[in-house]
C-alpha cells in the first residue's frame, strides 16, 4: 500500500493493487515515479497468485507509459455533434447535463425501458453497483447487462439450477489436494496462465495425478494430459451423460450421498440409459475406452476437481453443459471437500463483482432472485424507492437488437468494447447508428465502438482506480490507485453518481438523492449491507480489513474471523429444502450444424499473451512476438483440398458476413475445423466487402444463437465456408517508428485500411516499436494511396531507395540509417510483388545489418541475394527466446525430458519468468530429438 504524492514530486512509491486482466485475481505491486508507472511485479503475499505474473501481467507498466496514455487514451469528455465527424472536446458539465437532458426526454416520452446500459466485467465492484441502482432503482428498468453475459452467464445459470446459487464451491488451494483434474472447455494454460503454473506444481508434487483435458482443439493444455478427448464441438453434453450412464453401470455413483443431499436424480437416471457407449462414443468423435477411462478416472479418484471455462459456457445449450458437469460430481460426491468439486474459472478481473451486485439483466443484488416478491422489496427497501422491475430486461443479444428495431432509443456503454466483441456485427453497428444516443464512457479513445459516440466520457484505469474486485475463488482484493488519474479522467462510479444526482432532480424532484456517495468505500459499504444474511454474506468485512489482513474470501459475515474456502462440505445447499438439484440434461446439438454449404466449424478462443479486443495489450509490440498477426488455422488437409498454402488468403464466410485473413496450416484442429482468435477485430483487420462495405474482425462471421436460459451465444461455433481468395495485388509495409508517434500512425493507419478488400495492421517490436501493415486487393492501389502509407511509416523525403513500375503496379521503398558500426534497413514498403517479404522482413524485425545489400534491396523476388539467418518466432515472451533457438538448443542436449527442460532453462532461460511460455516448451522438448540419439 502507499500513498500518492502531491502532483509533481517525483518520490519513488511502491502500492499494492490487482491485474486487470483474467478472472485469476493476481495480486501486483506497481511502482511508480512520481506520477508515472515505472514498473510491475507479482504481489508475492497474494494467494491468487503468490508473485507470478503472466506475459500480459508483468506487461501492464508499459501499456502505462506517457507514450501510451497520449496517443490512445481518452483524457477529456468529447461531444459529437454530427455523426460521421469527429468530436470536439466539451466540459464534464457540458457532457453530463447532455446525457441528463436526453435521457430524461427518452424516458418521459417512451418509458424506462427505452433506455439501457451495457456496462463490463472489468469495472470495479463499486462501479457496477451505482450503475445497477441507476438503472433498477432510479430509472426503473431492468435494460443493463454486461460483457460478462458474453463470458459466465452460463456459469452463474448453471450453478444456480443445480446448487441453488451462483457461487463457485472450490478454491486454488484445491489444485494441490485433488487426484483427478477434469479440464473442460477451457486452455487454462493460455487463459488462465498462472492458475496453470499451479496446476503444474501439483503435478509435480503428486504424479499419480490424472488429467482429463476435452477440446476439440489440441491446445497446449490439451498436450499436457494424460487423457485428451478431442470431442466434436458441442458434444459436451453427450460426453457427460455417456460418462454418467457408466458410473451407473460400473456402481461407481454415491447412492448414499444422492439420496441424502439430492433432488430429481431418477428423471436424469431414465435420461442418460439411452446414452449409451456406443452412441456417445460414434457422435463425439472419441473411442469407447477414452470414454470409459474418463468416466472411471473422475467416478473413482480420491478427489476429482472440474476446470472449465467458455467452452462450456459460450454455446447455445451452455446452462446444460454447465449442469451436466455438475451432475457428475454430485453423482459422484465430488463436491464440498478438498480437491473436489466444480470450479468455474473466470473470464475477466471482476466478472464475480458484477454478479454479487446484480449486474446482469436478470439479476438483483446479492444472488437475490428477480421474480421474488420479497427480494425485490429487500432491494427496494435498502435503496429508498418504492419497487424495483420484476420484468428481467434485455440481455446483450436482445439489448442490441431491441437497439437496431428502435425500441431502444437511448444506451450508455461503459468499459467494453461491443463493436468487437459481441456476434453478429452487422446487427450491433446497425442498432449503434439507430440509436438516437450513445454513449461510451472509456479509458481508451481507440476501440471500435468509440466511433458510434455521441458523447465519449473519459475513464480511470489500471493504476489509476481504487475500489475492490472479487476473482475466480471468491476472494476479494483492494484496487488501490498508483498514480493520480490522467488529464480530466474520472472513476466509473464517480461518473454514474454525478450523472445519477443530476437525473433524479428530473425523475424525482425534490425527494432526497439516493447517491449520496463521497467515495467508493461507501458504495460499498451499501453492497455490503445487501449481502446480510445471503450466500455471499460479506457483513465480517471492510476496507479496513481488507488492508490490514489482505484478500479475503467469502462468505464472510460479521463475527467470522475469516471467509469459507470451500462450500457445501455439510452437504446443504441454499435451496429451499437445502437439497442439491440434478438437472434432467437432454443433448441439442449446436445451433448452426455444419453442412453442404457451410462445412467447416469455426472456433474461437484467446491467444496467450493478448485480452479482450487489446485496447491495453494491443499497444506493445512485444506481446505480438508469438502471435504476430491475424491468421485462421486450418488442418493440413484442408489446406492441401484448397490448394492453399501459409500465408494465402481466404474468404470466410458465414450465414451473417464474410471476412478475409491469412490461412495458416494447424496441428491444433482437426480436419473441417478451423479456429481464429477472438482478439481480431477492425482494430487490427479490416477491408472493404463486393458492395462496399466495411468489414468488421471475426464477429461480422458469428452466431448470435444463444441458449435460452442463460442468453450467452453460441460464440464458440459457427458454420462457415472458406475459400481461397485471388487477390493479384499485395501490399507490405513494415517500420521502425519513434515510441512516441508509432500508436497515432497506427490510427491513422487504421484508416484506411477499409480501402483495401483485405487489410491489417499490428504493432512490433521489444526495446522499439514498430508498425507492420498488410493489405491486399483486385487491382493495384493508387499511387496518393500508397504513398500515404509510405509518409506514416516515415517513408518520405529524398535519402531513400526507390523502385516503381506503375504500369505493373510494382513499388518498392527501402529506408536506412547508420547504427552503431552498422547500417540497418529501418523501413521498407513492398508493393504488387511482396514474395522478397521472406528475407526483408527479417532483416528489419531482427535488426541485421544490411550494408551489404544495397540497391539489392530493391531485388524482387523470395530469394535473397545475400543469405538472411532469421530469429524465427518467438516463443518466450519475457526473455525473447525464439522457436529456432529452442530447438537448435535441444538438439545437442540429451537426458529424459526433465532434464532437458532444465538444461534448456538454465541455457537460454525461456519460461524462468512468467512461466506462460512453459506448456509450449515442454512440447518442443516432446517433440525434439537429440542429434546423437538419432545417430
Amino acid at each position: 500500500m502507499s500513498t500518492l504524492p502531491p502532483s509533481g514530486v517525483t518520490t519513488a512509491t511502491e502500492t499494492k493493487s490487482t491485474c486487470p486482466y483474467c478472472g485469476v485475481g493476481c495480486g501486483v505491486i506497481i511502482e511508480a515515479q512520481g506520477q508515472q508507472i515505472t514498473g510491475v511485479r507479482g504481489d508475492p503475499t497474494h494467494p491468487a497468485n503468490f508473485g507470478r505474473l503472466c506475459s500480459k501481467g508483468s506487461t501492464l507498466h508499459h501499456t502505462a507509459s506517457a507514450s501510451v496514455t497520449l496517443q490512445t487514451r481518452l483524457l477529456q469528455p468529447m461531444q459529437r455533434l454530427q455523426r460521421g465527424q469527429a468530436p470536439l472536446p466539451v466540459t464534464w458539465d457540458n457532457a453530463l447535463d447532455t446525457a441528463v437532458t436526453k435521457f430524461a426526454s427518452v424516458i418521459n416520452q417512451y418509458g424506462p425501458d427505452a433506455v439501457a446500459f451495457y456496462i463490463s466485467g472489468q469495472l470495479l465492484t463499486e462501479d457496477y453497483y451505482v450503475f445497477n441502482k441507476l438503472a433498477k432503482g432510479l430509472i426503473g428498468t431492468n435494460n443493463i447487462d454486461t460483457n460478462s453475459r458474453l463470458c459466465m452467464s452460463s456459469a452463474v445459470a448453471g450453478y444456480k439450477a443445480t446448487l441453488g446459487a451462483d457461487a463457485p464451491p472450490a478454491c486454488y488451494d484445491d489444485f494441490k489436494h485433488a487426484q483427478c483434474l477434469f479440464i473442460t472447455g477451457s486452455n487454462t494454460a493460455w487463459a488462465h496462465p498462472i492458475l496453470f503454473r499451479r496446476i503444474e506444481d501439483a503435478r509435480a508434487a503428486n504424479p499419480k495425478m490424472k488429467v482429463i483435458v476435452v477440446d476439440p482443439r489440441r491446445t497446449d493444455t490439451a498436450e499436457t494430459a494424460d487423457l485428451f478427448l478431442p470431442i466434436q464441438p458441442g458434444t459436451d453434453v453427450l460426453l457427460c451423460n455417456g460418462m454418467l450412464h457408466i458410473m451407473l453401470a460400473e456402481g461407481w455413483t454415491k447412492p448414499d450421498y444422492i439420496a441424502a443431499h439430492t433432488n430429481g436424480f431418477e428423471a436424469l437416471q431414465a435420461t442418460v440409459a439411452e446414452y449409451t457407449p456406443e452412441r456417445v462414443a460414434a457422435e463425439c468423435g472419441i473411442s469407447q475406452e477414452q470414454l470409459r477411462t474418463a468416466a472411471q478416472w473422475f467416478a473413482t479418484s480420491g478427489a476429482t476437481l472440474s476446470l472449465y471455462c467458455q467452452g462450456l459456457n459460450q454455446s447455445s445449450s451452455g446452462t446444460d453443459k454447465n449442469a451436466a458437469l455438475i451432475n457428475l460430481h454430485l453423482a459422484t460426491a465430488q463436491i464440498g471437500r478438498a480437491g473436489a468439486g466444480p470450479f468455474s474459472l473466470t473470464g475477466q478481473p471482476n466478472a464475480m463483482g458484477g454478479r454479487e451486485v446484480g449486474g446482469l439483466s436478470n439479476l438483483l443484488s446479492a444472488h437475490r432472485d428477480m421474480a421474488n416478491p420479497a427480494h425485490r422489496a429487500e432491494v427496494a427497501a435498502l435503496w429508498g424507492v418504492s419497487d424495483v422491475p420484476a420484468k428481467p430486461g434485455k440481455s446483450a443479444i436482445d439489448m442490441f437488437q431491441a437497439v437496431a428495431d428502435g425500441e431502444i432509443k437511448a444506451l450508455w456503454i461503459a468499459c467494453t468494447n461491443p463493436a468487437q466483441s459481441m456476434p453478429d456485427q452487422a446487427t450491433v453497428r446497425r442498432a449503434l447508428q439507430r440509436a438516437e444516443l450513445v454513449i461510451v464512457q472509456e479509458a481508451f479513445a481507440t476501440t471500435a465502438t468509440c466511433a458510434y459516440a455521441d458523447l465519449l466520457l473519459p475513464a480511470t484505469t489500471w493504476g489509476e482506480k481504487v475500489g475492490t474486485v472479487t476473482n475466480s475463488e471468491r476472494r476479494i482484493s483492494r484496487v488501490r490507485p498508483a498514480v493520480i488519474a490522467p488529464g480530466a479522467t474520472r472513476h466509473d462510479w464517480s461518473i454514474a453518481t454525478d450523472f445519477a444526482q443530476r437525473l433524479e432532480k428530473k425523475l424525482r424532484p425534490g425527494a432526497p438523492s439516493l447517491f449520496p456517495y463521497a467515495d467508493p468505500e461507501s458504495v460499498w459499504n451499501e453492497h455490503r449491507a445487501s449481502t446480510q444474511g445471503r450466500d455471499l454474506d460479506i457483513t465480517g468485512l471492510s476496507y479496513e480489513l481488507l488492508d490490514s489482513a489482505g484478500p479475503q474470501q467469502w462468505p464472510m459475515p460479521a463475527g467470522a474471523t475469516e471467509g469459507r474456502a470451500r462450500l457445501y462440505a455439510d452437504g446443504i445447499f441454499p435451496t429451499p429444502d437445502g437439497r442439491a438439484r440434478f438437472v434432467n440434461t437432454v443433448y441439442r446439438p449446436v445451433a448452426e450444424p455444419r453442412e453442404v454449404r457451410f462445412p467447416f466449424s469455426l472456433n474461437t478462443g484467446r491467444l496467450r499473451d493478448q485480452w479482450h479486443g487489446m485496447s491495453r495489450t494491443g499497444t506493445l509490440g512485444r506481446l505480438f512476438g508469438h502471435v504476430a498477426e491475424p491468421v485462421v488455422q486450418l488442418h493440413a488437409q484442408d489446406m492441401a483440398q484448397r490448394d492453399l498454402r501459409d500465408g494465402d488468403l481466404v474468404h470466410i464466410t458465414s450465414r451473417r458476413g464474410s471476412i478475409m485473413l491469412p490461412a495458416q496450416a494447424s496441428t491444433e484442429v482437426t480436419p473441417h475445423q478451423a479456429f481464429v482468435a477472438m482478439h481480431w477485430g477492425e482494430e487490427c483487420v479490416s477491408g472493404q466487402g463486393n458492395n462496399g462495405e466495411r468489414l468488421a474482425g471475426i464477429n461480422a462471421l458469428t452466431t448470435p444463437a444463444y441458449c435460452p436460459t442463460s442468453k450467452q451465444p453460441e460464440l464458440k461455433h459457427t458454420a462457415v465456408k472458406i475459400l481461397k481468395a485471388a487477390m493479384p495485388w499485395s501490399l507490405l509495409g513494415v517500420a521502425w517508428l519513434p515510441d512516441d508517434q508509432v500508436l497515432a500512425a497506427r490510427e491513422a493507419l487504421r484508416a484506411l485500411m477499409p480501402r483495401f478488400a483485405f487489410a491489417s495492421c499490428v504493432p512490433f517490436g521489444r526495446e522499439r516499436s514498430g508498425l507492420l501493415f498488410r493489405a491486399a486487393n483486385y487491382e493495384a492501389a493508387p499511387d496518393d494511396l500508397v504513398e500515404r502509407i509510405e509518409q506514416l511509416l516515415g517513408l518520405s523525403g529524398a535519402d531513400l531507395l526507390r523502385y516503381a513500375d506503375r504500369k505493373k503496379g510494382q513499388r518498392r521503398t527501402m529506408r536506412r540509417a547508420r547504427e552503431g558500426d552498422n547500417t540497418k534497413l529501418t523501413g521498407f514498403v513492398l508493393a504488387g510483388d511482396t514474395s522478397a517479404e521472406s528475407w526483408i522482413k527479417p532483416l528489419l524485425q531482427d535488426e541485421l545489418p544490411a550494408q551489404a545489400y544495397g540497391r539489392l534491396l530493391l531485388v524482387p523476388g523470395a530469394k535473397a541475394p545475400v543469405a538472411v539467418q532469421a530469429k524465427g518466432r518467438q516463443v518466450c515472451t519475457c526473455l525473447n527466446v525464439s522457436e529456432p533457438a529452442i530447438t537448435c538448443a535441444l538438439a545437442q542436449m540429451g537426458g529424459s525430458e526433465e532434464q532437458r527442460l532444465q538444461a534448456l532453462q538454465k541455457s537460454l532461460k525461456c519460461g524462468t519468468n512468467c512461466g506462460s511460455c512453459l506448456p509450449e516448451v515442454r512440447r518442443l522438448v516432446r517433440s525434439i530429438t537429440p542429434l546423437r540419439q538419432v545417430a
